[in-house]
């Protein structure tokens, strides 16, 4: 199981233009995050102050992410980042060094 960051930015074009409409779709989203971090998937979430875009944190396999993400398509897309903890780093930089 690996650690990634996730960006996610919401389509624009699925952005409804009423201002009540666009609460209750956002507000379906935030219930789908906050039933991942219940479930202990997604460790960390946050939105970009003033933007429709953000990030989380997720430990899961490559096929759980993948699963996750998909109940957000189409209305969000994402860009995945792996994250190397400093141990990981550190065995890269040991390596260097034979």
């Amino acid at each position: 199981m690996g650690k990634y960051l996730v960006l996610w930015e919401v389509d624009w074009t699925k952005i409804p233009i009423n201002r009540k409409e666009r609460g209750m779709g956002w507000n379906a989203l935030l219930v789908l995050v906050k039933k991942d971090i219940e479930q202990g998937i997604q460790k960390d979430w946050g939105g970009f102050v003033g933007e429709t875009k953000g990030y989380g944190i997720i430990e899961a396999s490559e096929v759980e992410i993948g699963k996750q993400l998909q109940k957000y398509v189409p209305f969000t897309k994402f860009e995945v980042k792996a994250i190397a903890t400093v141990d990981q780093v550190q065995e890269v930089i040991d390596d260097l060094k034979k």
